[in-house]
């Protein structure tokens, strides 16, 4: 009775939605842009021009410094007088084990980040939505979110400490028998993508949950009351109305995160890091850092070339993700 509900309710609901989207569309359509309207909304007008021309001098203009990654970079000689190379620093990042080492481990600590970030978010948001103590869902809240504001060095020193031969986590462990002796978390290859990604969710979870909990909140009352005259409880509610109701949004922060899954990283990679587990550490931008900051090397031209592909790849993953979206029928929110 329960599924049979939500089928008719949900079909309802995206006929009423097809025709509002059908109406905003005829609607946006008879806007003509004449000299009335400009007057009319001229402060946004102001306002958008300077965010245009901070977006052209702070991202666009940069990007001709792209042509380093074509060159034999030299600071002696600059940019308009170093030799060009084509693309010989591409062969040398596609053929080289390092690299290739460096992409897997920075695609894969961004994908568990992506998806394990999103998991606990959605999870924590209608956890704490079904508080119904005001006060108690304020103080929990609050203290979700307290360790975004914590940087990674403060964040990276609580995780070595309690990791350590001496710290919090090997002394319970031992105390109930886990353990017979000490472990060296930080020193052992198969803990340290767990240690990151684990790092991260205790510090963007509460975080990340703000938005989805703002979502939820829009839900219309009325299909939980619904609801439950239908019989439904209160995991049904959460399981047919809230997860439903909030798949516009998860959609839209997917596709806002899914660029940024080879931005796994700097700090806590480089923090944590040593030579034991250097071969899953390294990121992209710890490689680029090496190459073009590191005074043995100084090879800007191979740390440029590096970030080009990184970008390039973002960009892939971005427009797949939106042409999966439509595909899945979630073409109404592009």
């Amino acid at each position: 009775m329960v599924a049979t509900f939500f089928k008719g309710e949900w079909l309802s609901m995206s006929l009423s939605s097809a025709s509002s989207r059908r109406t905003k569309k005829r609607r946006s359509n008879g806007v003509e842009f004449t000299a009335k309207e400009v007057k009319r909304q001229w402060v946004l007008i102001v306002i958008s021009v300077f965010y245009v021309i901070y977006g052209l001098i702070f991202n666009y203009v940069p990007l001709a410094g792209w042509i380093m990654a074509f060159q034999n970079y030299k600071l002696k000689t600059g940019i308009f007088h170093s030799k060009f190379v084509g693309l010989d620093k591409f062969k040398f990042l596609f053929t080289s084990s390092d690299f290739i080492g460096v992409v897997r481990n920075t695609f894969c600590m961004g994908a568990l980040n992506l998806i394990f970030s999103t998991i606990t978010a959605i999870g924590f948001a209608i956890l704490l939505n079904e508080i119904k103590n005001l006060w108690g869902k304020k103080i929990i809240q609050t203290v979700s979110y307290l360790p975004h504001f914590l940087s990674w060095i403060v964040v990276c020193g609580i995780v070595s400490d309690a990791l350590s031969t001496t710290g919090i986590i090997n002394e319970l462990l031992i105390k109930f028998h886990i353990l017979d002796d000490t472990f060296l978390f930080l020193g052992s290859k198969p803990w340290f993508w767990p240690i990151v990604t684990l790092s991260h969710l205790w510090k963007e979870t509460g975080w990340n949950a703000i938005i989805y909990l703002a979502a939820i909140t829009s839900i219309d009352p009325a299909l939980y009351e619904s609801a439950s005259i239908d019989g439904a409880g209160r995991f049904q509610k959460m399981w047919y109305v809230t997860l439903p109701s909030l798949r516009p949004t998860i959609m839209i922060l997917l596709l806002m995160n899914i660029g940024n899954v080879l931005n796994a990283g700097f700090e806590i990679q480089y923090i944590l890091g040593n030579d034991v587990v250097r071969s899953v550490s390294r990121t992209i931008d710890i490689y680029v850092l090496q190459w073009a900051m590191d005074g043995t090397n100084l090879d800007f031209s191979l740390g440029t070339a590096a970030g080009v592909f990184k970008t390039l790849v973002s960009i892939v993953l971005i427009v797949a993700g939106n042409t999966i979206a439509k595909k899945t029928g979630d073409e109404r929110l592009f």
